[in-house]
């Protein structure tokens, strides 16, 4: 059998001429959208899913880490916009009392996301293409012009005057010949994956009065019907000791004590979404064979984990899978290498940038790859009090112009983005690419040359 075959030469047909293509409509790429087509250019997002929101909606990322100073969130504009949509719709149809806008912004309901952002887009003049995958970018010498598809009707192309890739994996800057980086620097491997799941028919009220009576230090965050509970391994976690008990009845294995967590959801009574299990083993999130290996992988220990819970953790007696997440939650695969290269030193010492268009505090936050010892997570906080700035240069990309990169794939050092990944500053990576796209067409100047300070100015207001 041959090693490599030939494809032959064919015509593609061009299904949409747009001012503004974001392939992606995940957390950065939703957000990208709107602030694109509310400047008025034609904009255009591709999708792979039949909906918005990626991570969220489709990883059941529910949890939106804080980035705040004194209750007051770092980074606003769209992304807090959407925060209130998702507070006033939860509030419509609650059963129970509504949370406050600090909950909401902690806690997402991933399906409800998927309309809060088709919405937005839809109101801010966008087009959605769903269903359709990215192929390879149309390069025409060093700038980006267009992209390949594929989907139902077959190979087509799209032609736009700006690319942003919001892909989470920096598959469109690969493509075209950006270099990009992958894994830390010692042993090249990247975070661990998860594959999440929801489990409903939980009573929260008498699951989260046990939490309560276990957990006399209140390290549990819980304020019924709001409930989180965790443990680790090498944790001092109250659910541990239950985990270790568990362990030798033989419902978990060992790998199971590395990582499990969970959280109830805003606006759906009675269900529980988990931020586990995570696979440690073959987590290159750009390879299929991985992917595929985390989903089967994860589902086995899924089914350990209900019997688990429903075992050990009062108010699961009678409570049952509802969903297994179809998208792996992958913390970090391709980093683009941009225009500046986002560094730990920068976010330790809140480095400030006259481009600065995001802002965060949120801390190092590595899930490791592998079981080093007894310690899976490395975890470092910087700073509850200030906060460093990452510049409009890290989402310009080496070598190919008419590109824009946002989301978790920008360039940063391995360590720098597991601080960076969260949604907070990957909406705000979003809105920054966005504007920029639209405002160098209008402009008719290169994203490369457009001046990052003038984001910074419209962003947070600043002169």
């Amino acid at each position: 059998m041959p090693k490599t075959i030939i494809e032959k030469e064919r015509k593609i047909d061009v299904v949409r001429e747009v001012d503004v293509l974001i392939v992606g409509g995940g957390t950065a790429g939703s957000v990208a959208t709107i602030a694109s087509a509310r400047q008025g250019v034609k904009t255009l997002v591709v999708e792979s899913f039949g909906f918005l929101g990626g991570s969220v909606s489709a990883g059941l990322v529910t949890p939106m880490m804080q980035n705040h100073i004194n209750e007051e969130p770092l980074n606003k504009g769209i992304g807090e916009e959407i925060n209130e949509r998702l507070l006033k719709e939860e509030c419509s149809g609650r059963i129970y009392a509504s949370p406050t806008k600090a909950d909401v912004s902690y806690w997402i309901n991933p399906e409800l996301n998927k309309y809060v952002l088709e919405d937005m887009c839809l109101e801010s003049g966008a087009e959605i293409l769903y269903y359709t995958n990215f192929s390879e970018p149309i390069i025409n010498e060093n700038k980006i012009v267009g992209i390949l598809i594929e989907n139902k009707l077959g190979r087509k192309a799209i032609i736009a005057k700006r690319v942003i890739d919001a892909t989470g994996d920096a598959d469109v800057a690969f493509r075209a010949g950006v270099p990009c980086e992958s894994g830390r620097l010692k042993d090249g491997l990247n975070q661990a994956m998860s594959v999440r799941f929801i489990m409903g028919n939980v009573n929260l009220k008498k699951l989260s009065e046990f939490l309560t009576s276990i957990d006399p230090e209140n390290k549990f965050e819980i304020n019924y019907p709001l409930v989180h509970a965790a443990f680790t391994s090498g944790g001092d976690w109250p659910l541990n000791e239950i985990a270790k008990r568990a362990i030798k009845d033989g419902i978990l294995e060992g790998e199971d004590e590395d990582y499990f967590q969970l959280f109830s959801i805003p606006g759906r009574e009675g269900e529980i979404t988990f931020n586990c299990p995570r696979i440690s083993n073959r987590v290159k999130g750009t390879d299929p064979f991985d992917l595929t290996n985390a989903q089967i992988v994860g589902k086995k220990k899924i089914r350990r984990l209900i019997k688990f819970c429903k075992k050990y953790l009062p108010g699961f007696e009678n409570a049952h899978l509802v969903l297994t997440a179809p998208m792996v939650g992958i913390r970090e695969s391709r980093r683009i290498v941009g225009e500046y290269v986002l560094t730990v030193d920068d976010i330790k010492n809140h480095r400030k940038f006259e481009d600065g268009i995001a802002r965060n505090n949120y801390p190092i936050d590595i899930h490791e790859p592998k079981r080093e010892g007894v310690q899976s997570v490395t975890f470092e906080e910087i700073s509850k009090n200030d906060y460093h700035e990452i510049p409009y240069r890290c989402l310009v990309p080496k070598i190919i112009d008419n590109l824009l990169v946002a989301g978790r794939c920008i360039s940063a050092t391995f360590e720098a983005q597991s601080s960076i990944r969260i949604q907070p500053t990957c909406r705000a990576f979003g809105e920054a690419a966005g504007l920029a796209a639209a405002l160098s067409i209008k402009e008719n100047i290169s994203p490369r040359n457009f001046e990052g300070k003038r984001l910074k100015q419209i962003i947070f207001g600043v002169t």
